[in-house]
């Protein structure tokens, strides 16, 4: 290998040999002029590019940031579930040091990649109601490490659209760093699973329990693709839950489908989106939801008494006893709103859901009931009070 070493003199004679090429060749100096223009337009082409990105993503922090200042509004004080200030967008927070450099990066939990606690809301209301509020705060606050998903068919995606005061509910919810809002596309959600079909061809028009029976298939599908527990926007959680594949006893040989867990493509759920297309009869109350859990439960079990798995597994399966969801009966739906049954010791009202995970309060038959919660020392408020308190003191 030969080294050549350059003196300055041998540099300046090889700059003024290169002009004097330029000056009798103004083809090549006309390439290099030509060549520096084109790398300048490229240069500007990716800084405009850059800029773009980087100031799309600083708008949509800024958005947040400003909704996570009318939550501050709110006062929201207690600390376990509840997320910093500053909150990225309904699927991922930072904390009030973090920059927003550091928020860009984080990733948003989803079912697809992070099973949770889920819910559904069906209708086209955007305002949730004081139960709805309680029993997704209730299970984020007794759950803070587990996602909580809460489905809303009117919801647009953007958390940034609604402000308060005419979005309270879903800036209070918003507000815990484990609840995540997404939007609800019953066509989306069905494609791929025996209910595609079905949803293309039925007429919601002409369906009695319309909202009721689409929320059925809705928590189907969301367990066979996502797995994980579903809850209905009317159970109060009082204790943590766990992943397992179970449902609950309704009441004697009668199994309900407010509360039910199991592992995404599980046979059992299968079987039920089958069943719920082969066998459909919406003008019958319940028979799309209760009564299909029931009859694919026999089936599976290979039993017509399903009280003989009381607590036990059948095939894989935990069949829970009534006082697990359902410990006060729909027959008797009322003793949740009697004044005056909780007096300053809730330890009576303790001791009896001491085996209960989350309380149904039969919302298709109490939602009718117009009754005054706050002060009246019932059932309803204790659940209140104790479970959901951010809802309790803002919205009640």
């Amino acid at each position: 290998m030969c080294l050549i070493l350059l003196t300055p003199r041998d540099t300046m004679a090889s700059s003024d040999a290169e002009g004097v090429i330029q000056e009798k060749h103004p083809v090549i100096k006309q390439y290099k002029i030509s060549l520096r223009m084109g790398m300048g337009i490229i240069t500007i082409f990716l800084l405009v590019c850059l800029f773009y990105m980087l100031n799309n993503s600083c708008d949509e922090v800024k958005g947040t940031f400003k909704q996570n200042t009318l939550m501050y509004k709110l006062g929201n004080s207690s600390k376990p579930a509840e997320a910093s200030q500053m909150k990225l967008t309904t699927s991922g927070q930072v904390s009030t040091e973090s920059t927003w450099i550091q928020a860009l990066i984080v990733k948003h939990p989803h079912p697809t990649t992070e099973p949770g606690i889920m819910f559904v809301q069906t209708s086209g209301e955007l305002n949730p109601s004081p139960l709805i509020m309680c029993s997704v705060e209730s299970a984020a606050r007794l759950n803070p490490n587990k996602p909580v998903y809460f489905f809303m068919k009117a919801f647009n995606g953007d958390i940034s659209a609604y402000q308060e005061p005419e979005y309270k509910g879903i800036l209070l919810l918003s507000s815990f760093k484990n609840v995540f809002i997404l939007p609800l596309n019953p066509k989306e959600l069905f494609s791929s699973t025996p209910l595609a079909g079905w949803y293309e061809k039925v007429d919601p028009s002409k369906e009695t329990f319309w909202f009721h029976v689409l929320a059925d298939g809705c928590r189907l599908a969301l367990l066979w693709k996502y797995g994980g527990i579903y809850l209905d926007t009317d159970v109060i959680s009082i204790k943590p839950l766990q992943f397992e594949n179970f449902l609950c006893e309704e009441s004697n040989n009668r199994a309900n489908n407010a509360a039910l867990g199991f592992n995404h493509s599980h046979s059992f759920i299968e079987s039920c989106l089958s069943d719920f297309v082969e066998d459909y009869n919406g003008a019958d109350w319940g028979h799309q939801g209760p009564k299909l859990m029931t009859r694919i439960l026999k089936k599976w079990c290979g039993t017509d008494d399903l009280d003989d798995f009381l607590n036990k597994k059948c095939k894989g399966i935990l069949y829970l006893s009534s006082n697990w969801f359902y410990p006060v009966p729909y027959t008797n739906w009322q003793r949740f709103f009697e004044e005056g049954t909780w007096n300053e010791n809730s330890e009576e009202i303790r001791n009896e859901f001491t085996k209960t995970r989350g309380v149904h309060i039969w919302n298709f038959l109490s939602g009718r009931h117009r009754a005054h919660i706050k002060g009246s020392r019932s059932i309803i408020e204790y659940l209140f009070s104790e479970f959901c308190p951010s809802t309790y003191e803002e919205l009640m």
